[in-house]
Order: structure tokens, then C-alpha cells, then sequence
């Protein structure tokens, strides 16, 4: 039986990815609680839905079957015991301390009519005036009083990308760098633990969210079977990319070459996916601030431990030595345009996904970015994201490859 997961690069045709279509939880976004919740603005959800259902129509056009989270947790709630077990661990991971609240909210989730309304309800996150709450007396729970939610929503549930990464035929389940973010790994735990698509060929688990360390799939490319890409970036430390390489060469034989690229701490470069793409065999998607020497570690195997060599080079130079290229295209986001440079940045516009080699989708709106990757024989699908860019991610960042082709 052919693997589950099956992703051994970043252009190879997709043929199977897991989505997240925008819930309540958007609308349970608050002025005063934006920065807590890592959003810079609140997403009018009807059109935020209607942008992403053309994203899933657009990959359902071109023979990707579309998957949803939302649907593979809730089917992964297999029996009462495993639902159980799944609340239990959903509200250890909340700040609710009082054990008659947590009751309280347990049977709340029970009261679901199924599974999926269950989820669903798990991920908007749940406001105080929801339940009627037993009188519990408390100092912490005085002083909280006015912030309006038990528990928060996960309003970025939606950039599927982060929460873990599929590296060959395993899974990288990750620590997230946000207290916010790291509930949304639960799903993953329980989908690849549970479901029955991965009962009888299960994925190597190369990383657990249960590890002290952070790392999010934003950072994480898949450059070849043999290079796997990360960025030490705001998001990423240096300490889980040393782990997770350990592990890729201890459970993916394929892979020689794991190479952390430090991009620097700052948020609008979050991720590697947010300044660096690949768009096609030798052609990449690059945010001009990272052009020049950069810092890269290459991390390759040594018996049955690594070797750390600390190189600077430029990012062409790397590129052309590790995919055995005799040159790359390097294709600017904002062109030679500073000022457009940045806003289209921004705006996610390196953030391509790529559905197959020389085939990508962009938002409409980085249109100087989307002119040279279109001169540079790049086939475009736009879709509009003005909606869906409000929680600073692009095509990429929504979409978790579950099965590329291989190339």
C-alpha cells in the first residue's frame, strides 16, 4: 500500500493537500486582543470563506483532491474513549484551572450533536457568556473577569502550512512559536494518531509538539529527495533544526542534506516561505533583502550522527551546489522596486504554492511580482486574497501537501 504522505519536493504535481476553510473563529477576533492572537486586523469572514472556496477551486480544477481539517479531526474521533481522551487534552492546554468549569465545558463539547460540530466548536475557541458558569471564587479569576474568552479561538488555523510539515513520508508535528498557535498541533496528533487514512501505513513522526524547542512548517521546504531547506527565522530556533535533521536522516534514507538558512528575527520574515519560494526546477520566488552573502549551516550525515558546516555564500551559489544546477533564476518579489518590494512582501506576495513545475498560485493582488514570475514563463493562478491576507500568509502558507508526484 503506497504511503499516506508522499512529498519529496516543493514542485512536484500535487495531488492531494489538507485546507482549512475559515470558521467562527474569525469572528471571535477582538480589537483589544489582536496582538495576543497574532493578527493585525479582523477578516470579514463571509468573504474571507468566499476567497478561500475559490483557492480549493482552483487546486480541484487542476486534479488536486482537497482534504480539510476540520473534517479529518473530526473523523479521526474514532470512539467515546478517544473523544474523551481528546477533550481531555484540548483543555489541559487551555488556562481553565477550576475543575467544576471544566466540567462545565466538557459536557458543553459532549452536548455536540456530532463530531464535526465538535471540532468545529473546539476551534472558534469559547466566550464566558456561552455557559452559565459555576460561582467560583478565585483572584485570578477576579482580576481576568473582563477578558471576554474561557477559551481562545484559533483564528490561524487556516495557514495549515505551520502546524506541522510533511518531509518525505513522515511528519515534522511541531512545537509552535506562539503560545496562541500551539493548540492547533493537537489536531495533527489526533488525525495521524486515529484516522483511518493513516492506519495502515502510518508517517514517521520526525518531530513532536511535546519538544521544548520551536519550529513551524512555514519555515520547513522540501527542495529535493535529497535537501531539505529551513529558515532560522523569528518562528524557528537552531536547536530543533539540529533534532529534526537527526531524525529525517534516521527515517528518510533519501534525504543527505538538511541546510538552516538564518533569515534574522524579524516578523515580516517570519518564515523562509514568506521571502523564499521554489516555483520551478531552477526558478525561485526571493524577497530582495535576502540577496547577497547569507549565513547557511549544512547539516549532513556523519555514521550515525551529523556534520555542522557553516557556510556564506550567495543564495544563487547554495542553490546551484546543492540541487546540481548550473544556474538559477532568482525571480524578485516587487521586481527592482524597493518601496513595491515591501508592500507585496507583505502582502505574501512570495508565498507561492507551487501545483506543479512552472504552475503556481498567487494572489492578485502583488501584481509587479506576479508580472515577472509571468515573464520568467511562470503560469499563473491568481485568486483574490483581501480578505485572507489579513493574517499576514499567502497560497503556501494555507496549504499542507499531502502527496506530490515525484519528479
Amino acid at each position: 500500500m503506497p504511503n499516506a504522505i508522499h512529498v519529496f519536493s516543493e514542485i512536484g504535481r500535487l495531488k492531494q493537500v489538507m485546507l482549512h476553510r475559515p470558521g467562527r473563529e474569525l469572528e471571535n477576533l477582538v480589537p483589544d486582543h489582536l496582538n495576543r492572537l497574532l493578527f493585525d486586523d479582523i477578516p470579514f469572514l463571509e468573504q474571507a470563506r468566499a476567497e478561500h472556496d475559490r483557492f480549493a477551486e482552483v487546486l480541484r480544477q487542476n486534479d488536486v483532491e482537497v482534504l480539510y481539517l476540520e473534517d479529518l479531526a473530526a473523523e479521526s474521533l474514532t470512539s467515546p474513549e478517544i473523544k474523551q481522551q481528546f477533550l481531555k487534552d484540548y483543555l489541559a492546554e487551555t488556562t481553565i484551572q477550576s475543575p467544576e468549569i471544566i466540567k462545565e465545558v466538557t459536557d458543553y463539547f459532549l452536548s455536540c450533536d456530532n463530531d464535526r460540530e465538535l471540532i468545529d466548536k473546539t476551534m472558534a475557541g469559547l466566550a464566558k457568556n456561552e455557559l452559565e458558569l459555576p460561582n467560583t471564587q478565585s483572584l485570578a479569576g477576579t482580576v481576568d473577569d473582563q477578558y471576554p474568552f474561557l477559551i481562545d479561538p484559533m483564528p490561524n488555523l487556516y495557514f495549515t502550512r505551520d502546524p506541522f510539515a510533511t518531509i518525505g513520508n513522515g511528519v515534522s508535528l511541531n512545537r509552535m512559536y506562539s503560545e496562541t498557535r500551539r493548540r492547533e498541533t493537537l489536531y495533527g496528533k489526533y488525525i495521524f494518531a486515529h484516522h483511518p487514512m493513516f492506519q495502515q501505513n502510518p508517517p514517521h513522526m520526525l518531530y513532536d509538539r511535546a519538544q521544548p524547542t520551536r519550529i513551524e512548517g512555514g519555515d520547513e521546504l522540501v527542495l529535493s529527495k535529497h535537501v531539505l531547506a529551513i529558515g532560522i527565522s523569528q518562528r524557528t530556533d537552531a536547536a530543533s533544526i539540529e533534532q529534526l535533521a537527526r531524525k529525517v536522516f534516521e527515517n528518510e534514507p533519501s534525504f543527505e542534506y538538511v541546510l538552516a538558512f538564518d533569515i534574522g528575527q524579524e516578523r515580516k520574515f517570519m518564515h523562509l516561505d514568506t521571502v523564499f519560494t521554489m516555483v520551478d526546477h531552477d526558478k525561485f520566488t526571493i524577497h530582495p533583502e535576502i540577496e547577497g552573502e547569507l549565513t547557511v549551516y549544512s547539516i549532513s550525515r556523519a555514521g550515525d550522527g551529523v556534520t555542522i558546516k557553516e557556510e556564506k555564500d550567495t543564495l544563487e551559489n547554495i542553490l546551484c551546489r546543492y540541487l546540481e544546477l548550473n544556474a538559477v533564476e532568482l525571480i524578485r518579489c516587487g521586481g527592482s522596486d524597493l518601496i513595491a518590494a515591501a508592500r507585496e512582501q507583505w502582502n505574501d506576495g512570495s508565498n507561492t504554492l507551487t501545483i506543479a513545475p512552472g504552475e503556481v498560485v498567487v494572489y492578485d493582488r502583488n501584481t509587479i511580482t506576479n508580472q515577472k514570475l509571468a515573464e520568467a514563463g511562470i503560469k499563473l493562478h491568481k485568486i483574490s486574497g483581501s480578505e485572507l491576507v489579513r493574517g499576514r500568509g499567502g497560497p503556501r502558507c494555507m496549504s499542507m501537501p499531502f502527496v506530490r508526484e515525484d519528479i
